[in-house]
């Protein structure tokens, strides 16, 4: 049918329409312009000025006093990979069992709905709240900033992260996959291991992720647990230095040569995060 053979009310309305869609798709670009636009303006200034202060001497010696010459950020890094790489391992295996649990067993009960409203308020929880939480239970307790309160504070953030991927991942695999595992006699806890945990494995490994990513840059919970060490320290009873703070401290303080040492570290985070999230989608691209 042409628009020609159309009558005069549905013409208005064809052209209203198309108006509308011409505005909105406007609309959407514009947004989408705007948020391009100050990422990539971040990305080239987190560049320009880090890229600067990258040398061997950052990867080598220990954070320097204000106005020294010399200096790098190898005690923040190692503190930062080991603290990171601790919380993910303590907050991944919680979290995937905890999003099994949700998609696979406790869709109807009272557990379920509660682990899910708990979960929903940690997700939405400022990261400061969490470091607080620590501090009262951990720090103040033992009378001591540690690593290992750094590393606590940073797991409680991995968790509900893991579980909300975790369980809308799970929720994602056809009810046919189970149905047709179950007709065969296999035990759900198979099934679950097998098959849909395995068809999820993508989605469940990018959540992983997601959580690597944000704990990468946390400051605050560190600030409150973990809080700094000038000196190369692996002892995670003691106070530790971490990328995070380290910028945080040195960002804010009128030496330059602390400033040209908080945007190296502010590229290495960068580079980190942006290359683990490429390296998943590169890796799991085809294992969907």
């Amino acid at each position: 049918m042409s628009l020609a053979s159309l009558d005069p009310g549905r013409m208005a309305m064809h052209r209203r329409r198309k108006r509308v869609n011409v505005v909105a798709l406007a609309l959407s670009l514009a947004a989408m312009a705007f948020g391009v636009f100050w990422l990539i303006w971040i990305l080239y200034e987190t560049v320009a000025r880090g890229i600067g202060g990258i040398s061997w001497q950052v990867f080598t010696e220990m954070t320097p006093p204000p106005q020294a010459e010399t200096g790098g950020l190898a005690n923040a890094i190692f503190g930062s990979l080991t603290m990171v790489a601790l919380a993910t391992f303590i907050g991944t295996p919680v979290g995937v069992m905890a999003g099994i649990y949700l998609a696979e067993y406790g869709q109807r009960s009272w557990l379920g709905r509660t682990t899910q409203f708990i979960n929903d308020i940690l997700l939405s929880a400022p990261s400061i709240v969490i470091g607080l939480f620590i501090y009262t239970v951990v720090v103040s307790r033992f009378k001591s900033f540690s690593g290992w309160a750094g590393v606590l504070a940073l797991s409680l953030i991995v968790i509900p992260v893991v579980i909300r991927t975790t369980e809308n991942m799970l929720s994602l695999v056809p009810n046919a996959l189970r149905e047709a595992a179950y007709a065969l006699g296999t035990p759900k806890w198979k099934v679950i291991l097998s098959i849909t945990l395995k068809a999820a494995r993508a989605g469940v490994v990018t959540g992983v992720l997601l959580a690597l990513a944000r704990v990468s840059g946390e400051t605050a919970p560190l600030l409150f647990t973990a809080l700094s060490n000038q000196f190369w320290t692996s002892d995670l009873r003691e106070p530790m230095a971490s990328l995070p703070v380290t910028i945080f401290k040195f960002a804010m303080s009128p030496y330059e040569n602390w400033q040209q040492l908080a945007w190296a570290g502010v590229f290495l985070i960068t580079i980190g995060v942006l290359t683990l999230n490429i390296l998943a989608r590169v890796l799991f691209r085809n294992k969907h």
